[in-house]
């Protein structure tokens, strides 16, 4: 069977294969390279094709060439997305894109190619990236680990699964009058999130998006009505918010931040079931809390505990749903800067305590 790539143009034909797909984010969806287009990302929207005759599109990658301190890099976020997992199929779409991706790379002078895989996190696709002289890489730009909600189910089923605690704290804050969950879809709210946004860095100590990053994807997926802003207050003062992406019958919980005060109150468990809700509103099926602890550690160790997201992760774990893990962040170097970034990379790592 014989592959080609070639970009693709047409936001129909791209957004129509990834309805096919089963495993996909909207990290590869069209208006995510807009987003990208408008942070002054050079991007191509990659199609690997088979067949000399049917031209069958067999896969996606979307990719984003990032220019850093540390280094020039060209980045595929959870790529490529396809339809057929035979091992055979995979190996030859990732050999086609390869191949395309070092022409690309030698036009644009980058000193690595990074893909964060979308497969499954096991030894067969793993040797599939080795075979190809990928390594792990230092760090991780988007999650390799996610908490996942089936939401198709009743609502009622849907809290009976939750922890007991996550179940009553819902039902509580149900009942409490001074706690209010808005909806938004003005983007002078991004500033409202922000604000809380800053509060949670500051206690968490992780690097933070931008309010023009925010602000920037906001106006990508907006006028599509892909995103919310949930702003959740207690006695009229803001003390929980999340930014929540609606996309091909999924949801995602993208981005989150809360305040110490009035911690005892519940706020965030109810403007998390609010957004299930929503999702289930606009007929997604699945629910995609992002992130978790990548670590093989139960929960009770001490080391776990330690992690700087291990509260967050236990908070979305409480939901109900199930683990869902990826492959570690592949780097191919093609250059001697690479093993700088690869330094910078490491150390920073070390630093926050990932």
């Amino acid at each position: 069977m014989t592959f080609f790539v070639k970009e693709i143009k047409d936001k129909k034909n791209w957004e129509d294969f990834l309805f096919s797909v089963e495993e996909k984010t909207f990290l590869q969806s069209w208006n995510w390279a807009e987003f990208s287009q408008m942070m002054g990302d050079k991007i191509w929207r990659l199609g690997i094709y088979q067949g000399e005759e049917k031209n069958e599109l067999a896969g996606v990658a979307q990719v984003i060439k990032i220019k850093a301190k540390r280094g020039t890099f060209l980045f595929l976020p959870h790529a490529p997305a396809i339809k057929n997992q035979d091992l055979d199929f995979k190996t030859k779409v990732l050999e086609t894109l390869l191949k395309e991706l070092r022409e690309v790379a030698k036009k644009e002078k980058v000193d690595f190619i990074r893909i964060a895989p979308i497969w499954q996190r096991n030894e067969e696709n793993k040797k599939i990236f080795e075979n190809f002289g990928f390594k792990n890489s230092p760090i991780h730009i988007h999650p390799e680990v996610t908490w996942e909600l089936d939401i198709a189910l009743p609502e009622e089923e849907l809290l009976q699964k939750m922890r007991k605690t996550t179940r009553y704290l819902i039902r509580q804050a149900l009942k409490e009058k001074d706690i209010e969950i808005i909806k938004s879809q003005k983007i002078e709210d991004i500033e409202k999130f922000n604000e809380l946004y800053q509060k949670t860095v500051d206690r968490h100590h992780f690097v933070p998006f931008s309010t023009d990053y925010l602000k920037k994807e906001f106006s990508a997926f907006n006028p599509e009505n892909q995103i919310l802003i949930f702003l959740g207050k207690y006695k009229g003062e803001l003390v929980s918010s999340g930014i929540f992406l609606f996309w091909q019958n999924m949801a995602f919980y993208h981005h989150g931040a809360s305040s110490l005060r009035y911690s005892k109150v519940p706020v965030s468990y109810l403007l998390q079931w609010e957004a299930i809700k929503e999702a289930k509103k606009r007929n997604c099926l699945n629910y995609n809390f992002w992130g978790i602890v990548d670590t093989q550690l139960d929960i009770q160790d001490p080391k776990y505990k330690k992690h700087p997201w291990a509260g967050l992760s236990l908070f979305k774990m409480g939901f109900g749903g199930q683990k869902k893990e990826y492959l570690k962040t592949q780097d191919l170097p093609l250059s001697k800067k690479y093993w700088i970034a690869y330094l910078v990379e490491k150390i920073r790592k070390a630093r926050r305590g990932l």
